[in-house]
């Protein structure tokens, strides 16, 4: 078993590898983070890992509040996460290498990070002044006729896509989409619009096929629903929204 122990950032997204993800961070412990990968040789990733919060929030409270006005809010790497943050995280997550890390003049930053591989959460650390993980890495395995597979998802997808235009009334970009099948796989989940759950789901398949099979029948499922629905607010397709972490 391979793993590894890197710094921990919750969002209430799932991040998939292959995928960009913008970050504006703002919160100390997250800018800890941050400060310790800008040390980081400029011939090395500077990686961090990525987890779907279960339970929990992902800017923690910075005033007193509801009900209790005043109650004063956690501080530290784990606020908000309770007793044992673990507890709190999805336990399939991404890791990020973070090509670009831009500080501003307030001491505030502007991340823009790729997904690059799986990986389980085997324990969290908070001692520090920002989380940190033991990640095992988790292989891609392509499974049972994943290119035949992928094929069917991307036809899918494109009535998906056109639906969902029609719905928002507004019309398709003309972008080429990828043929291979785990990329196809983490695309997909990535562009359609499905909840938290549903998008760790598709995260943590066993296996590419498996995968693409989830989201062959989701695809058709959500397309026959558009089709009965007026009009659809969501974010765009294939363009996550910039954490406001």
């Amino acid at each position: 078993m391979t793993t590894v122990r890197l710094p921990l950032f919750p969002l209430n997204s799932v991040l998939f590898p292959g995928l960009v993800l913008p970050l504006n961070v703002f919160e100390e412990r997250y800018r800890a983070m941050l400060r310790a990968l800008l040390k980081t040789p400029e011939d090395e990733p500077r990686r961090f890992a990525v987890v779907a919060i279960r339970d929990g929030h992902e800017v923690a409270p910075t005033a007193p509040g509801l009900p209790d006005p005043t109650a004063l809010p956690e501080l530290g790497p784990a606020a908000g996460f309770g007793p044992d943050p673990v507890r709190a995280f999805h336990g399939v997550g991404c890791v990020a290498d973070a090509a670009t890390i831009r500080e501003r003049a307030d001491g505030t930053f502007e991340v823009l990070a790729t997904g690059t591989t799986r990986v389980r959460l085997l324990s969290v650390d908070a001692s520090g002044p920002f989380l940190t993980a033991e990640l095992e890495e988790l292989p891609e395995e392509p499974g049972d006729e994943a290119g035949t597979l992928a094929q069917g998802v991307l036809r899918s997808f494109r009535q998906y896509q056109k639906r969902l235009a029609g719905a928002r009334e507004r019309s398709l970009t003309g972008a080429e989409l990828p043929d291979e099948p785990s990329v196809v796989s983490y695309l997909v989940a990535a562009a359609m619009v499905l909840d938290t759950p549903t998008k760790q789901r598709l995260l943590q398949a066993p296996d590419t096929s498996s995968r693409l099979r989830d989201e062959l029948r989701l695809l058709r499922s959500e397309t026959a629903i558009i089709r009965s629905l007026p009009s659809l607010p969501s974010p765009d397709l294939t363009r996550g929204p910039t954490s406001s972490n």
